[in-house]
C-alpha cells in the first residue's frame, strides 16, 4: 500500500515539473498523442528531440540507478507470448491516452483533480498489467531496462515496447478527434441553421 502511495506522489510530481516546464514530460506517448495533433512542425521536433532526449534520459537514470542501488532488479519482462503481449501494452497506451486527452479538454476540474483521476488511472492499470508485461506504458522507460540488460533491439522488445503502444497512442487520438470533432461540428451546424 506504501508503495502505491509512493506511485501516486511521484506522478503528482512529474505533473507539477511538467506543468513548470510548460508541457515536459518523461513519456513519449503523451508528447506523441499531442504531436499527432498539433501542426507538422511540432511533430518533427518531438520525434526529431523530445522522444530521443526522453531515451536517453531514461537509458542513463537507469544506468545510474543501477550503479547506485545493484540490488533494484532488472526492470519489467514479459511474461506472455509477443502477441499477448504487444496487445496488452497497446490497449494500455490506448487507454491511458484517452484518459490523459479527456482530462485536457475544457472540463471544469482543478489541477489537483486531473492529476488525481490520471494517477488513479495509471497506477491501476500497471497494477492490472504488471504481471504481464510490467505495465510500463512508457517505451522510454522500458528501453532504460532492456539498454540495461543488452536486449533493447530484439523483435519482442520493439514489437511489444515500442510499437504496439504507438498504435495503440494513434488509434485513441484518432477515435478521440473523430468523436469530440464530429460532436464540436454537429454543434457549429446548430448554431449556423439557427442563425439564418
Amino acid at each position: 500500500m506504501v508503495r502505491y502511495g509512493i506511485s501516486i506522489l511521484n506522478m503528482f510530481l512529474f505533473a507539477v515539473l511538467g506543468k513548470l516546464t510548460g508541457g515536459g514530460s518523461y513519456n513519449p506517448l503523451t508528447v506523441l498523442a499531442s504531436a499527432v495533433s498539433g501542426d507538422a512542425g511540432q511533430f518533427v521536433l518531438t520525434l526529431g528531440a523530445r522522444v530521443p532526449a526522453q531515451v536517453l534520459g531514461s537509458i542513463y537514470g537507469v544506468r545510474l540507478l543501477m550503479n547506485t542501488i545493484p540490488e533494484i532488479g532488472q526492470g519489467p519482462k514479459l511474461n506472455v507470448d509477443i502477441h499477448q503481449g504487444a496487445v496488452t501494452e497497446g490497449l494500455l497506451a490506448f487507454l491511458i491516452v484517452i484518459v490523459s486527452l479527456v482530462l485536457t479538454r475544457n472540463i471544469p476540474a482543478s489541477f489537483f483533480r486531473k492529476t488525481w483521476i490520471s494517477s488513479v488511472s495509471k497506477l491501476t492499470l500497471h497494477i492490472l498489467a504488471s504481471d504481464l508485461t510490467g505495465g510500463v506504458m512508457n517505451p522510454a522507460s522500458v528501453m532504460g531496462w532492456a539498454y540495461a540488460r543488452g536486449d533493447h533491439i530484439s523483435k519482442e522488445h520493439i514489437l511489444v515496447y515500442w510499437l504496439a503502444p504507438v498504435q495503440g497512442t494513434l488509434l485513441a487520438v484518432w477515435i478521440f478527434r473523430w468523436l469530440f470533432e464530429t460532436h464540436k461540428d454537429e454543434k457549429n451546424g446548430a448554431k449556423i441553421s439557427k442563425s439564418e
